[in-house]
């Protein structure tokens, strides 16, 4: 495929009726990120940083570029991503993560998309392309990864999960051709904090869900995550990559059950269990009507950081 030119892009941008688009970045301690996952997505027509309140220099790094910074309590990436919806001017949201990036085919296929979007359709889907350390993963699970982002803004939301939420569109949502490039792992450094945050938000999410641990759970689930992975996926074809990536992903399904195997062993003995904050006002897991979209306007012309 021909490269996409940065005049081509601007081209396409230009394009007389062509459907707005605004892009939501949501960030927390991504100094490392954040320029680049912005500098991807420039062509867009409104760009939404949201920002947990970092302690790094995301927030100074991103009000370096034309967007605008907005910043909220961190409840998880599904209410994260609903409040920012409702803060959207434009009729298409298109949602990309910090570590995540656009490449040129990419922007300029979704620019054309919009140029004159089916009328039946209100989302699409697109693949991701993961990068573990220095290399694509092929296999392991990972090849087929694909990811609801692009959507008119009244007809998605998240559902009312910690983790793991996907986006529901109404309708079919068919898959782009080109991918997102997505930089996972950068280090165990970088990867351990996000690997336990997890984690601990799964055990929260199955606690409040009255989930039951046992052995099946705590020893047969990352058993069967790293048999399925590794190889029914095909990740042995992946390398020592393929290995360690498994071997990560039985390895959290483990923590997971751990912790809620502790909390339910704490809550027997009266403790109460203080769990991860979550968004419990329903405006978020609504659907905005026109009145709430106005205020969502006006609150975003507002309150930027």
């Amino acid at each position: 495929m021909r490269r996409q030119k940065p005049t081509d892009l601007e081209a396409l941008r230009q394009a007389p009726g062509r459907a707005g688009l605004s892009v939501i970045i949501t960030t927390f301690n991504e100094e490392v990120n954040v320029a680049d996952c912005i500098e991807s997505v420039l062509w867009a027509d409104e760009i939404l940083v949201v920002d947990s309140f970092s302690r790094d220099r995301t927030v100074e790094i991103a009000k370096g570029y034309p967007v605008q910074v907005l910043q909220r309590e961190y409840f998880g990436s599904a209410a994260q991503k609903n409040w920012a919806i409702d803060r959207t001017t434009k009729e298409w949201v298109f949602i990309v993560d910090a570590d995540e990036r656009v490449p040129a085919p990419l922007a300029g296929e979704i620019l054309r998309t919009l140029a004159d979007p089916p009328a039946t359709v209100n989302g699409f889907a697109i693949r991701r392309e993961n990068i573990f350390v220095d290399r694509v993963i092929q296999h392991s699970g990972w090849s087929t990864d694909t990811v609801i982002r692009l959507f008119r803004r009244d007809k998605g939301r998240y559902p009312n999960r910690r983790v793991h939420a996907d986006l529901a569109v109404e309708g079919p949502t068919p898959l782009l051709k080109n991918a997102f490039m997505h930089y996972t792992f950068r280090s165990f450094d970088q990867y351990f904090d996000k690997f336990l945050k997890y984690a601990e938000w799964g055990a929260a999410q199955a606690y409040r869900e009255g989930r039951s641990v046992g052995v099946t759970q705590i020893a047969g689930r990352p058993l069967w995550r790293f048999l399925r992975t590794y190889v029914i996926q095909l990740g042995f074809l992946d390398g020592l990559h393929g290995l360690v990536l498994c071997t990560l992903q039985a390895f959290g399904v483990f923590l997971k059950y751990a912790r809620l195997w502790e909390y339910r062993l704490r809550a027997k003995r009266g403790e109460v269990i203080q769990l991860p904050a979550f968004d419990e006002d329903p405006r978020t897991w609504q659907r905005q009507d026109s009145e709430r979209r106005a205020e969502g306007e006006a609150e975003a012309g507002e309150s930027p950081t």
